[in-house]
């Protein structure tokens, strides 16, 4: 009965660690990172939105969404669906350049959520003839084959 326990007691100490390593290598092989130039293809993204609305190409500024039935526009207390129906809302609402005003981007924070998706918080600001409205959005990018692109946009306005 002794030696059974001797035996027990060494398979045990020896058992736990190398468990452990195993599940260790499993866990950190199991994560994927995203790679190191996620952030700066999520920013040129943004980047290239802000230059097309700028140059008053809503078309262009709308390459940075998903072309999905499932990209979704959260914004005014409303929930719109549809690449289509967020290019419809953006053609309506800033139907010529002096609605479109001056757009900046500002205060960029990008967080990977996995190797494939990342959440961005970051502030937005319309420099017009009458009014600066501004205000703030989060997003939700997925690394598609076309690259990087919003499935999720909740833009939100502070109040005057």
């Amino acid at each position: 009965m002794q030696a059974y326990k001797k035996s027990v007691s060494l398979q045990t100490r020896l058992a736990l660690p190398i468990a452990c390593c195993i599940l260790t290598v499993a866990i950190v092989c199991a994560a994927r990172e995203q790679p190191p130039n996620s952030a700066a293809e999520i920013q040129s993204v943004l980047i290239a939105q802000q230059d097309a609305w700028n140059r008053g190409d809503i078309d262009a500024f709308m390459n940075g969404y998903a072309r999905s039935a499932s990209t979704v526009f959260v914004s005014e207390d409303e929930v719109r669906r549809g690449w289509d129906t967020v290019r419809e809302r953006y053609l309506k609402k800033y139907s010529d350049r002096t609605k479109m005003g001056t757009l900046t981007f500002s205060e960029i924070e990008v967080t990977p959520l996995s190797a494939d998706s990342a959440v961005v918080l970051g502030r937005w600001k319309l420099q017009r003839t009458n009014d600066q409205p501004h205000g703030r959005f989060t997003l939700v990018f997925k690394r598609l084959a076309e690259g990087w692109r919003i499935v999720l946009d909740h833009t939100s306005a502070a109040k005057e």
